[in-house]
C-alpha cells in the first residue's frame, strides 16, 4: 500500500533540492559574472582554479548543436524530468536516494537553462576587459533562449607533457581535467553517477512510474 505521507514527503524533499541547487548555482555564477572579466582566473590550489568563461554549449563547454535548438532541447528535457519525478513519487515504489539523484539532474539542467534564456538580457557583454553589470531587463548582450552559460571551476589535476616518442602527441602539454564546469555541471554528473552505481534496477523499472 502507498504511503500518503511518505509521498508527500519525498515530493517535498525533491521540491527543497531544486531549489538549493538552484540559489546555490545561481549565486555562484552571479558573482563570477559580476565581479571577473572573461577569461579572468584566481588560482586557489596547485590543482584547483576558478576562471570564468562563456560557453553556447552543453555541459563542460561541449558545443556541437545551434544555440536556439539546445536550448529548447533543455527546456523539454527539464519538463520531461520533472514529470517522472513526479510520476516516480506519486507512484511510491521508489527510495529517497533515487529521487534524490533525479532532482539533482533535474537541478542541474534547470540551472544551466537559466542562463541561457536570462543571462542575455539582464547582463552587460563580458569581456576580457570588461566585467559585466546588471543592465535592465531585455538591454544586455543578447535574446531570450540565447544567454551563455557561466562556467567557472577548473581542475587541472595533473599538468605535464607528453613524451617526445608519443605518436601524434609527443611533446605537446596534457593537462587532465581539462574542462572548465559550473556548480550545475556537477551536479547533473553527480545524479547520473549515482543513478548508474546504485540504481540501476530503477533505472530498468523506470516504465514502473508511468504505469501508476
Amino acid at each position: 500500500m502507498k504511503d500518503n505521507k511518505k509521498t508527500i514527503g519525498y515530493g517535498w524533499i525533491a521540491a527543497i533540492i531544486v531549489a538549493v541547487i538552484l540559489i546555490v548555482d545561481q549565486i555562484i555564477k552571479i558573482e563570477v559574472k559580476t565581479h571577473m572579466s572573461l577569461g579572468e582566473a584566481s588560482r586557489v590550489t596547485d590543482w584547483f582554479y576558478i576562471e570564468f568563461i562563456e560557453n553556447n554549449g552543453m555541459a563542460y563547454g561541449m558545443t556541437f548543436i545551434n544555440k536556439l535548438v539546445l536550448s529548447l532541447f533543455r527546456m523539454v528535457a527539464i519538463c520531461g524530468i520533472g514529470w517522472y519525478i513526479w510520476r516516480v513519487v506519486k507512484s511510491g515504489l521508489y527510495g529517497l536516494g533515487y529521487v534524490v539523484c533525479l532532482a539533482m539532474v533535474l537541478a542541474g539542467a534547470a540551472g544551466n537553462l537559466i542562463d541561457c534564456m536570462f543571462y542575455g538580457m539582464v547582463f552587460s557583454a563580458s569581456t576580457p576587459f570588461d566585467v559585466a553589470s546588471f543592465v535592465p531587463f531585455g538591454t544586455g548582450y543578447s535574446t531570450f533562449l540565447h544567454g551563455k552559460v557561466v562556467d567557472m571551476f577548473y581542475f587541472p589535476i595533473i599538468h605535464t607533457t607528453w613524451p617526445e616518442w608519443m605518436p601524434f602527441w609527443g611533446g605537446e602539454d596534457y593537462v587532465f581535467f581539462s574542462p572548465v564546469f559550473n556548480f550545475a555541471d556537477s551536479c547533473i554528473s553527480v545524479g547520473v553517477v549515482l543513478l548508474l552505481i546504485f540504481f540501476r534496477r530503477d533505472l530498468e523499472h523506470m516504465s514502473d512510474a508511468w504505469k501508476k
